[in-house]
């Protein structure tokens, strides 16, 4: 069994910047305040939620060290390393290893794609060049391919190869993935609406948006539900459902940036090509926050 680097819910962080586009380093540290206070279980930097495909090399690296520096070991941070090219996404991971992260989470190849066994292949260099545990990502909406349960059970001999983030949406393949895998894979629901569903799954937790501006709740989902008081965690995951909606209303993060910065963080813009919501986006975001609000 291998013993996961996080049980409950990880925040897929949003980066802050400031109008010129430059990464808000003082706002980035009060927004990780703020979820640590609100019992978030770790922080994954870098991810797509924090517009890794638009961050520089260097500004990326930062963004993990600064992380890494101001969490000071208090819940586990993961870092975002995935790339389409194997070279860079092995830099990537050592870099972060080096600074000190305690997990990576490598997103599949996207617009070049590849085959299983490419994604084996490529899987498998990058877990050999690092100690760390690697939390493999699929999100096939987003890069093109699926990382197939037959391919997952292979990479989970690795002993680094530690879990997945399913965010294909399909449950029948999270379960085909938890009867193949069994203990040798962590199962994380990558989707806000499927955190109880995976979860009856064996699933060990969630890497969410929704924890963005919802951290005690996201975490209660999944607290509830390993105290065995299942019928409250479906309560609360469904309560939750407008918000995911809402949350998802546009392309991620273009909707939980907008929110946060409705919520009082200096969250700032999105990065082009991603723009500001449409109205009846802000709209369904405000309602949706209303009830938030008063939960």
């Amino acid at each position: 069994m291998k013993k996961p680097v996080f049980t409950g819910s990880a925040v897929a962080i949003i980066t802050p910047f400031h109008a010129d586009g430059s990464i808000n380093y003082d706002a980035l540290g009060k927004i990780l305040e703020d979820q640590i206070a609100g019992g978030t279980d770790a922080v994954v930097i870098c991810g797509t939620t924090g517009e890794a495909s638009t961050l520089g090399d260097e500004e990326h690296m930062e963004a993990v060290g600064y992380t890494v520096k101001t969490v000071a070991g208090r819940i586990p941070v993961i870092a975002g390393t995935g790339s389409n090219d194997t070279a860079h996404a092995i830099r990537f991971s050592q870099q972060a290893e080096a600074l000190g992260a305690d997990a990576v989470l490598l997103v599949t190849p996207y617009y070049n794609k590849t085959s299983q066994a490419g994604l084996l292949a490529h899987y498998t260099a990058i877990a050999n060049s690092i100690t760390l545990p690697c939390i493999l990502y699929n999100v096939p909406s987003r890069t093109g391919v699926n990382l197939a349960p037959a391919t997952l059970a292979e990479l989970a001999r690795l002993p680094n190869i530690n879990a997945v983030k399913e965010a294909s949406g399909n449950i029948a393949q999270a379960t085909e993935i938890a009867a193949l895998c069994g203990d040798e894979l962590n199962l994380y629901s990558g989707n806000d609406d499927q955190i109880v569903p995976l979860l009856s799954l064996g699933g060990k937790g969630v890497i969410s948006v929704l924890a963005n501006v919802a951290p005690r709740q996201t975490h209660e989902i999944c607290a509830l539900w390993f105290a065995g008081k299942a019928k409250e965690s479906l309560t609360l995951q469904l309560k939750m459902l407008p918000l995911c909606k809402a949350l998802f209303a546009d392309v991620n993060p273009i909707p939980v940036k907008w929110a946060m910065n409705r919520l009082g963080y200096a969250a700032g813009p999105c990065r082009l090509p991603l723009v500001e919501p449409s109205a009846a986006v802000q709209q369904q975001l405000d309602a949706a926050l209303k009830l938030l609000r008063e939960d």
